[in-house]
C-alpha cells in the first residue's frame, strides 16, 4: 500500500486537512461511489486509511478505476458481521472513522427491505458498538442522508431539529441510523472510550464514477454510451443536487471538528447545496446535456413512492463549521459530465483527472 504522492497538496494542507496528516483512519464502504474519492482526498493529505467493504457491485466501478487498493489497506466484509468490524478494527486501530457503508438504492430497499433495515441499522449498530471500545478511536463520522427526515412535502429545507421518519424502507432504516447513532452519542460512548459521534445528512450525491442502478446521472450515462433513450420517472421532482467532493468536504470539516473539540459536534449536521442550487430532475438532465449534448428522453410513471420536493438547509455547517463548498450547480454538473467524457475518451488517465478535480476544489477553498 502506497500513499498519493501529491505535490498540490504535501506542505500546503488547508487547516482542516491538517487533522488527517499521519492519521489511522478507517472508511467503511471505501469501495463505494463515496467512499472512493474519501480514500483518494485523504490518501493525499499522508492518512494511513484503512477500508471495510463488500466488493464493488457494478462493473465498471470507481474503486477499479481510481485503484484504490493500491493506497488503502482494503478489507472485503459486512458490516453485518459483527467479527469482520472486530478484526479491521483490530488492524487498523483508527483514530478516526469513516462509516459510508450502507445499502444506499430507494428501489433496492423496495425489493429487499430486510437487506437495508440489516445493513443500515444492525451495520450501523455494529460500528458504533465497536468503535466505543478501541482506546485509540476519538471520532465517528456516520453518514446518513438527507431522506431521514418525515416527509413534509415543504418548499423550504428540512433543519436538523425537524422530525424524522420515513415511510418507504431506505428512509425508514436511515431514520432507524439515525436514532441508533443518537443513542451512543448520548448514552453509550461514555459508558465506553468516550468517543465522538456526529451523524452527517448529505443531500443528493452526484460526480464522477457512479454507475449504481435507478441513479439520474449514472443512467444518463448509460443511455449516452448505449445510444438509447434516458427514461424519466419523475422529472419535476426537485432535489439538493451536490458534488461528491463537495461531500467529502463536509465530511473532513466535521470529522476535523470532532477531533478538536470533541464532543461539543457530536451532533447531527446537514450538508446540502445553496437553495439557488436545488433544482428539479429535468433541469439536472438539461445542464448535463449541455457539456454532453445527444440525448434522447423517454417518460415513464414510476414504480414506487418517491418525494416530490426533497431540500436541506445547511445553515448550522455553514455557520458552526465554516463548510462553504466553493462550486455551484452548473459547476457541479459540468465536473461531473466532463468526468465521465474522461473516463469514455481516455480512461487511462480517469486517475489523475480525479486527482485534478479535488485539487482544482481544494484550490478554490484556498
Amino acid at each position: 500500500m502506497v500513499q498519493i504522492n501529491n505535490s498540490d497538496a504535501g506542505d500546503h494542507l488547508l487547516d482542516f486537512e491538517k487533522t488527517f496528516s499521519g492519521k489511522r483512519i478507517l472508511v467503511t464502504g471505501h469501495t463505494g461511489f463515496t467512499g472512493g474519492w474519501l480514500c483518494l482526498w485523504l490518501s493525499t493529505l499522508g492518512a494511513e486509511v484503512y477500508g471495510l467493504s463488500l466488493a464493488p457491485n457494478t462493473q465498471p466501478n470507481l474503486h477499479d478505476v481510481l485503484e484504490v487498493d493500491s493506497f488503502t489497506h482494503s478489507s472485503i466484509g459486512n458490516i453485518n458481521t459483527l467479527e469482520d468490524v472486530q478484526k479491521v478494527f483490530e488492524k487498523a486501530e483508527p483514530e478516526i472513522v469513516f462509516h459510508l457503508a450502507a445499502q444506499p438504492l430507494v428501489k433496492q430497499a423496495y425489493d429487499d427491505p430486510l437487506e437495508s433495515f440489516m445493513t443500515n441499522v444492525m451495520g450501523t449498530a455494529n460500528i458504533l458498538e465497536v468503535a466505543r471500545t478501541h482506546k485509540a478511536t476519538k471520532a465517528v463520522v456516520c453518514v446518513t442522508t438527507d431522506k431521514v427526515y418525515k416527509d413534509q412535502d415543504w418548499v423550504w429545507g428540512y433543519r436538523e431539529v425537524d422530525q424524522l421518519g420515513g415511510k418507504d424502507p431506505y428512509s425508514a432504516s436511515k431514520s432507524a441510523a439515525e436514532m441508533v447513532a443518537t443513542a451512543y452519542q448520548a448514552t453509550l460512548a461514555e459508558r465506553g472510550n468516550g468517543v465522538a459521534i456526529a451523524t452527517a445528512r448529505g443531500g443528493n450525491i452526484i460526480g464522477g464514477g457512479d454507475w449504481s442502478n435507478d441513479r439520474i446521472v449514472p443512467d444518463f450515462v448509460r443511455a449516452h454510451v448505449n445510444q438509447a433513450p434516458l427514461t424519466l420517472r419523475n422529472p419535476k421532482a426537485v432535489r439538493p443536487w451536490q458534488h461528491v467532493i463537495s461531500l467529502c468536504h463536509g465530511y473532513l470539516v466535521l470529522a476535523d471538528a470532532l477531533i478538536k473539540q470533541g464532543n461539543k459536534f457530536a451532533e447531527a449536521f446537514n450538508f446540502g447545496p445553496a437553495e439557488d442550487d436545488i433544482k428539479t430532475v429535468g433541469e439536472l438532465v438539461e445542464t448535463l446535456s449541455e457539456t454532453w449534448p445527444g440525448i434522447r428522453l423517454d417518460f415513464k410513471e414510476g414504480s414506487f413512492m418517491e418525494t416530490h420536493f426533497l431540500s436541506v438547509n445547511s445553515a448550522k455547517s455553514n455557520s458552526v463549521l465554516g463548510w462553504q463548498p466553493p462550486i455551484n450547480f452548473d459547476d457541479t454538473v459540468s465536473m461531473t459530465a466532463n468526468w465521465y467524457k474522461r473516463f469514455n475518451e481516455q480512461p487511462d488517465t480517469i486517475k489523475d483527472y480525479s486527482l485534478q478535480q479535488i485539487n482544482d476544489y481544494r484550490g478554490a477553498l484556498s
